[in-house]
């Protein structure tokens, strides 16, 4: 939790412990730390740097821990004091590119970015710059990141951007691709589902996008697009499979998470009933809705057969229609 403030976590349980003791000595400490004794001494001349420990000045080899509040308070200070400036200075910076590159260069709009490792975090900092939106086409075949490990997403979405992502039917029979949704859906993402998505795709708040550029065999490769007409193209590729696809809705009430309200309960589906539709609509087979949802096939086959029922229906098609007609689905979130 001190990282923020330069301390490893040795230094971080020094400190810790010390406070709780007070004051102690390194014999004591190390001990208590299950530490070499050079190793806590290190750790305790480091928060002496800091501010955060002093050396007893009434017995030698003792340490006492400096009062958290005014320690810590002061490093704060002194962290929001070097952001203010960084941000300045990128400010400053920012301000003189525009005036040197009012028309940047055709070659200064697009960048190649190679290697797994490079190609991850291009894809993590250009989430993280986001505040606004993130449009993504997702397909099922992963090759740098996959959903569990893209935690710039849960990030950016804590913030309050908005994601609205299109996947392959793929994703939802991967291991694992149910739970990453129902995760995703909670974080009130939008999430829609075709048979196939053209590219992969992300593009943040309609000015930076990124595509593979992998051919079978090679090195993962990406192609960052800065704010251009190929931006804007790639926006409107976007925007056209995200109109013909079906939104996914996993374990919610009604389109976009809320809950349903009270008189709906009542007469419609419930939470099950709606996560059975909505997978049977993405084109799932019921032995397959069955086993994401870890229901029975019976069951799964006995819920439709109770929906037609409530809808006066004789066919699955007729199903969808009137799923769709009452509201229990959505092409709008």
């Amino acid at each position: 939790m001190l990282g923020a403030i330069g301390l490893d976590e040795r230094q971080e349980s020094a400190y810790r412990a010390l406070v709780a003791l007070g004051a102690a000595e390194v014999t004591d400490l190390a001990h208590r730390l299950a530490l070499p004794e050079t190793d806590t001494e290190r750790a305790l001349r480091r928060l002496e740097q800091q501010g955060l420990a002093a050396q007893s000045s009434a017995r030698l080899g003792r340490w006492v821990a400096a009062p958290p509040g005014v320690a810590l308070g002061a490093l704060l200070t002194q962290q929001r004091h070097e952001l203010e400036q960084a941000e300045l200075a990128a400010a400053l910076l920012a301000e003189e590119y525009r005036a040197e590159a009012a028309e940047p260069a055709v070659h200064d709009l697009v960048e190649v970015v190679t290697g797994g490792r490079a190609v991850t975090h291009r894809f993590a900092q250009l989430q993280l710059g986001a505040t606004e939106e993130v449009c993504a086409l997702v397909t099922g075949r992963p090759v740098v990141i996959t959903g569990q490990d893209n935690a710039a997403e849960e990030n950016a979405a804590r913030r309050g951007v908005l994601y609205r992502v299109v996947i392959e039917r793929e994703v939802l029979s991967a291991p694992g691709g149910l739970v990453e949704l129902t995760a995703a859906l909670g974080r009130d993402e939008r999430v829609r589902v075709v048979d196939r998505v053209p590219t992969k795709l992300v593009v943040a708040d309609r000015a930076l996008g990124m595509v593979p550029l992998t051919v079978h065999g090679s090195d993962p490769s990406a192609l960052v697009v800065h704010g251009s007409g190929l931006l804007e193209s790639l926006m409107g590729l976007f925007e056209a499979v995200w109109r013909e696809a079906l939104p996914l809705r996993l374990g919610t009430g009604t389109p976009g998470g809320a809950p349903p309200p009270v008189e709906e309960l009542a007469p419609g589906p419930d939470a099950t009933d709606l996560e059975i539709l909505s997978l049977l609509l993405a084109g799932m087979t019921d032995a397959r809705v069955a086993k994401q949802l870890d229901l029975g096939l019976r069951t799964v086959q006995r819920r439709v057969k109770g929906l037609m029922e409530l809808t006066g229906v004789t066919t699955r098609l007729q199903l969808g229609w009137h799923a769709y007609a009452r509201g229990w689905v959505s092409r709008d979130p």
